[in-house]
């Protein structure tokens, strides 16, 4: 079994945990990514075993607009640092996955500096998209080209361009050597060129045994970018809608739609989806849930429906953040670990995510196991995650008051275990019979 099968990953936004100046002005290198070694171990004891760690090359600001992708930010450190911080997770169990963000460059890398200098002369104008001497921009260049989103500070790469190719893959290869990073999360996937894609996936499968390729889509058939050509991976936004207006809207119905509509999608490989409830780009799961009760069953659908779940730093703590004005500043805020620690102490939240990510951790069928729908009602949710003649048996309660529930199994078992508690439940009439409380959830694991 490859490792991400059982990933339990953490989501951090280095530069904001790190509290790094949002502009780099050229300082000298200054240390902090060291701040985030306290973390590992708070990230091990609840039940996470792998990382996926935000933009950590040199750029001008966010991360997203790369000057240098074989130099770490100076505001947060060198490459030393980073390989230390990479060796230091491994010796705990927990692998790395880092930030690709392969579709632009900032206006500082080389090969735009060297169009801005030599223009048509420049051996790079074929790096990028579209480079147009006839035009120009707001920085005044004389030029114009293609961009990210709107913003001329994202130049778009020229993915056909069997130069930028080999670049991309010889930097690949670097981070692996260099690093002994673990998988690539490619930003922008969903406006990535498929042969570029591809050649990728040709690179990961010969750097190093499992490494992993995740790629952000946000909108679109996922089916198109997972599969054995392409990507292991993308990041399951319909889910991340469905899990929290679900809950606000006591309708369960839309997250069991949304789980058979992305079912199909991907030919029922549920399981190779990344599953989240928030990250650096949209509101904390804390600040969109109206009653905040239900972080524990909507937690409980992220870990056991199919799909590799994902924690947002600080999430697990309930931190709340939302977008101000178009600004992220919001969701990406500097953290301190001891006084989080100490204000949520004895936390329910943390409890059961630290249960819950062991047990995803451990669990063969919540990482391979055919999904079934048991139970759906507004307010309470049931299915199972079945692999051979083991099934893993999920009920949630969205509702404000406690649930009865009888949930048939369709499997022939005389009992179910609730894997937290302990408690055996007899089976009667191929029904599991039990009550739920209030925004809760139970996980049964009955043996065929």
């Amino acid at each position: 079994m490859a490792w991400y099968e059982n990933g339990v990953f953490y989501h951090i936004y280095p530069l904001g945990l790190c509290n790094a100046p949002k502009i780099n002005e050229k300082e000298p290198v200054t240390e902090r990514l060291e701040m985030l070694n306290p973390w590992i171990d708070h990230i091990k004891e609840i039940g996470c075993n792998a990382i996926y760690l935000g933009p950590v090359f040199e750029s001008v600001g966010h991360g997203y607009e790369t000057t240098d992708y074989k130099t770490v930010d100076r505001r947060l450190g060198t490459n030393d640092s980073l390989k230390k911080f990479v060796q230091t997770c491994h010796e705990k169990g927990i692998r790395v996955v880092l930030d690709g963000v392969f579709n632009h460059t900032g206006r500082e890398f080389f090969a735009f500096q060297d169009i801005k200098e030599k223009r048509e002369q420049s051996a790079y104008k074929d790096w990028y998209c579209n480079v147009n001497f006839w035009g120009n921009n707001e920085y005044n260049d004389g030029f114009s080209y293609d961009n990210w989103g709107g913003y001329n500070l994202l130049v778009k790469l020229n993915q056909r361009n069997p130069q930028v190719i080999d670049y991309i893959g010889n930097v690949i290869k670097y981070w692996v050597e260099e690093f002994d990073i673990d998988g690539i999360r490619l930003d922008a996937a969903d406006v990535l060129d498929f042969d570029y894609m591809k050649s990728m996936r040709r690179i990961a499968n010969e750097v190093k045994e499992d490494f992993w390729l995740m790629g952000e889509v946000i909108h679109g058939d996922y089916g198109r970018w997972v599969n054995d050509e392409m990507l292991h991976s993308v990041t399951n936004y319909q889910l991340h809608k469905a899990l929290f207006s679900g809950h606000n809207d006591h309708n369960y119905f839309e997250i069991a739609h949304n789980v058979k509509y992305v079912y199909n999608q991907v030919g029922g490989n549920l399981a190779k989806l990344y599953n989240f409830l928030d990250n650096h780009d949209v509101d904390r799961i804390a600040s969109k849930v109206v009653n905040k009760d239900n972080l524990v069953p909507i937690y409980y659908l992220l870990y056991t429906l199919p799909g590799v779940p994902s924690i947002y730093y600080g999430s697990e703590f309930a931190v709340e953040g939302t977008k101000v004005n178009g600004s992220d500043d919001g969701l990406r805020p500097a953290l301190n670990l001891v006084e989080l620690q100490s204000e949520k102490a004895g936390s329910k939240l943390l409890k059961e995510i630290g249960q819950l990510g062991m047990l995803r951790q451990q669990s063969a069928v919540l990482a391979r196991g055919q999904y079934e729908e048991l139970m759906l009602t507004n307010r309470q949710f049931a299915f199972k995650r079945m692999l051979d003649n083991e099934a893993v048996v999920t009920i949630v309660n969205n509702d404000e008051q406690e649930a009865h529930v009888n949930v048939p199994v369709k499997m022939q078992a005389v009992e179910a275990k609730d894997v937290f508690s302990g408690e055996i439940i007899e089976i009667q009439n191929g029904t599991i019979q039990t009550t739920l409380e209030k925004n809760s959830g139970r996980i049964f694991y009955i043996k065929g």
